[in-house]
This record gives structure tokens, sequence and C-alpha cells, in this order.
């Protein structure tokens, strides 16, 4: 195994010729992809892999200066592609995970056939013509609250991003992972994500984009999904779906990966 691969405990699933690369959003793990991989294996070779700064990963390969901006974890990703001499795949994108994707995209087009984007955004704060969902004061409570008691803030975050039930598997799966990463890591995770805008390179992304989105979303507001579907250079489309909540692949599986192999397999050109 290489050093990227061990680094961010990349995992080879299923033999297929298609391959699936599956990346997940903040605060959780590949683990979150858990309901999906099943549908998957015996019709793709399907790669999982954490992200830097991910509770599983080791802390001291996390580089502060590297991971202020989305970028670095688009030359993870691609730096993951080469080390595996993958040529071409679709890639089933959580959250930031969907804009690392698109920035990598933009300078390897031909490694990604399609990316499908699952609850993704390009800015979270409202812009003079723009609605993220949050204003900077959100944000800087947000910030605080992680920062002066981290726990806490986990075990009030979880429900509220997760949605429905507060004592759901899904809520307790996703803070665990959340609860995994070191507290200012995540703070300065959260920041590089939450702070991120990455609208003006939505047009230089080419490669087919499919735009899924649960109706109710702390995190995305409906609106940002037409707003990548009207500003991707290349072709895309857009399921809104009867979920709720931002890890709906998590909390709602009976609605979501339905809709999740429906758009792996099916090509917006064909």
């Amino acid at each position: 195994m290489g050093i990227v691969e061990e680094a961010h405990n990349v995992k080879i699933l299923g033999s297929g010729e298609q391959v699936i690369v599956l990346a997940h959003g903040f605060g959780t793990d590949q683990s979150v992809w858990k309901h999906l991989i099943p549908h998957v294996v015996d019709e793709y070779k399907v790669i999982l892999y954490d992200n830097m700064g991910a509770g599983t990963t080791n802390p001291d390969y996390f580089d502060f200066n590297r991971y202020s901006t989305l970028e670095g974890y688009a030359y993870d990703l691609l730096a993951i592609l080469e080390e595996l001499k993958v040529e071409s795949c679709i890639l089933v994108a959580h959250s930031v995970s969907g804009v690392i994707g698109a920035i990598a995209s933009i300078s390897r087009p031909d490694l990604f056939s399609k990316i499908v984007m699952l609850s993704a955004s390009p800015r979270y704060l409202n812009d003079a013509d723009y609605y993220g969902g949050f204003e900077q004061e959100d944000l800087n409570q947000l910030f605080e609250a992680m920062q002066s008691n981290y726990k806490a803030w986990c075990s009030g975050f979880a429900p509220l991003a997760v949605g429905g039930d507060m004592d759901s598997v899904a809520v307790q799966e996703f803070s665990r992972t959340l609860f995994n990463m070191r507290p200012d890591i995540a703070l300065s995770v959260a920041q590089t994500i939450f702070q991120s805008d990455m609208r003006s390179i939505l047009h230089m992304v080419t490669v087919p984009c499919h735009i899924l989105q649960s109706m109710k979303d702390l995190a995305v507001p409906v609106v940002v999904a037409e707003y990548l579907h009207q500003n991707l250079g290349g072709e895309s489309i857009v399921e809104v779906m009867s979920s709720d909540g931002h890890l709906p692949q998590l909390s709602s599986p009976d609605i979501v990966i339905p809709v999740l192999l429906k758009h792996i397999r099916y090509d917006i050109a064909a």
C-alpha cells in the first residue's frame, strides 16, 4: 500500500470494470456510505477513502496550511487516483467533497466520467444576489460554540444536521464521527468549508454533474442545487429528494440509495 493510500485509509472493494470513488463530507468518514456499498460492490470496483482531518486519520498528517483551502483536499483526491492508477471514475461525493471533486475535475477532467453530488454547496454565506443559508453572525456563533465546548457542540449540531429524531441511529453515528475529530482540526476544517466561496470556478467544471439534494437541509437550501445547475460549465441535472437532513444517505437510505444508484447508472449525455 502506498503512502497516500495509507494516510487516507483507502479501501478497495468489488472488482467491476467501472470504478466508483466514494468521498465523504465534514464530520464523517467513509462509514457514511455503509448503506450504499452493498448495492454497488457486485457491479463496480469501489474505492473508499477518508479526508484528511477525519477522526480516522492521523492528526499529525493534518497540515493546517494545506487544508486552509479546498484545493488541498482536491490535490489529495488526485494523488489517490494517481497512486491507484485510476484512469476514469464515477465520483460520488457528499457535501464539501462535491465541490472538492469539482475543483479536481477542472485540472483533470479525463479522470471523472461524472460527479454525483449529494448535499453540495459552492458557498454557505448569503450574498447580495445569492442565498447560501447562513449569515456571518451565524457562522461566528457556530465557530465560538465549537471552540468553547466541542463535545457539547457535537451533541447539539448532530441532530440539527441529520434532521429527524434526536435519538436516531444516524444522529448517534454522526455524533460519533464528529466527536472523533480533534477539536482544533474540526474547527479549522469547519472554518475552511463554511467560509469558502467556489462560485467563480463553477463555469470551469466541464464533466457531467448529477446534483442530488434533500428537500430540507440545515446546511444547504434547495435553491443552492438550482444555482449549481445553472452555473456549472458542463451538463448537469438536479433531483430534489423527499429526504430530511444533510446526511440523507445515512438517515434516509430507503429514499436516497435508489436515487444514488439511478444517477450512478444513468448518464445525462446518453
